[in-house]
């Protein structure tokens, strides 16, 4: 596999076990959407220009990451929009092309700052960090199903009660979905949870997403039938990828989402022509 991938970075060996493939919650959301989206995606690597929205949400998820560093006593609003431009300008450092966001007809890098205040003043309206001391954040978790698939994902934030419960969290800086959207969102959730009871034992007992957009929240309460019937999801997605990769046949499937589909040139839904199949490919892993 390639090794842009940020979660190959993290993943370690697994012991013992030759693994089919690989799959996080994102990717398996991608090939639901649209397999053909999937394919530009995980396995030709096309580039992607990078939103604002989307690098939005990442400055604002490193800040709220950053924030549970500081004492109780400092988690406060004011300091975490000090915090804005100094993660900004870390990731600008690492990554000088998304300054390219705000070139031509784009919006300006002052506004587009203070819409990432406006979402993090949301969030503390919803959680009160001061009350919180999160046991892991931006935690890599990975593990190897029955069928010797490798599941694995980056969860935003795990709260453990001194009882032992689990609570996963994930932050969105979008809106909260419609009620048609609302099973993919408990999707990409019940996936960590399913990764967590395998490689812990434990049914978390709340998912929470946090909508910083319109400043709501969607909680869920799993139980093992749910979590054997995303495993049973997940594992049809993957032989579904499978079947796509021997037949080498990644038809678009067109939805309202393809308004934000960066490879609409190259799909036949919108006039564009399939790219050509790369020679020796990486393969369906995500």
């Amino acid at each position: 596999m390639v090794s842009s991938s940020p979660a190959e970075v993290v993943s370690t060996p697994v012991d013992g076990v030759e693994v089919l493939g690989a799959l996080s919650p994102s990717r398996a959301s991608d090939f639901m959407t649209c397999p053909l989206m999937y394919r530009y995606r995980t396995i030709d690597r096309l580039p992607e220009e990078p939103s604002a929205a989307a690098v939005r949400g990442t400055l604002v998820h490193k800040v709220l990451e950053d924030l549970f560093d500081l004492s109780a006593a400092d988690r406060t609003p004011a300091r975490a929009a000090d915090m804005l431009v100094p993660a900004w300008d870390e990731m600008l450092s690492a990554m000088p092309e998304l300054a390219e966001m705000f070139a031509g007809e784009g919006p300006d890098v002052a506004s587009w700052l203070t819409s990432c205040r406006e979402v993090l003043t949301t969030y503390f309206t919803l959680e009160d960090p001061q009350r919180l001391e999160p046991a892991e954040r931006e935690t890599y978790v990975e593990a190897v199903l029955d069928s010797r698939l490798l599941l694995r994902g980056f969860v935003d934030r795990l709260d453990v009660a001194p009882d032992g419960r689990i609570r996963v969290v994930d932050y969105k800086t979008a809106k909260s979905p419609g009620i048609e959207f609302e099973a993919k969102a408990l999707f990409q959730m019940r996936f960590y949870a399913l990764v967590l009871w395998r490689t812990r034992g434990v049914v978390p007992s709340m998912l929470q997403l946090v909508y910083l957009g319109n400043g709501e929240m969607l909680r869920y309460e799993p139980d093992e039938a749910d979590l054997l019937a995303t495993e049973r999801k997940v594992e049809a997605i993957w032989q579904a990828i499978r079947a796509c990769d021997e037949a080498q046949d990644w038809r678009p499937r067109r939805s309202a989402l393809c308004s934000w589909c960066s490879f609409k040139q190259h799909c036949p839904e919108f006039g564009g022509s399939v790219l050509p199949i790369p020679e020796a490919p990486p393969g369906p892993g995500a």
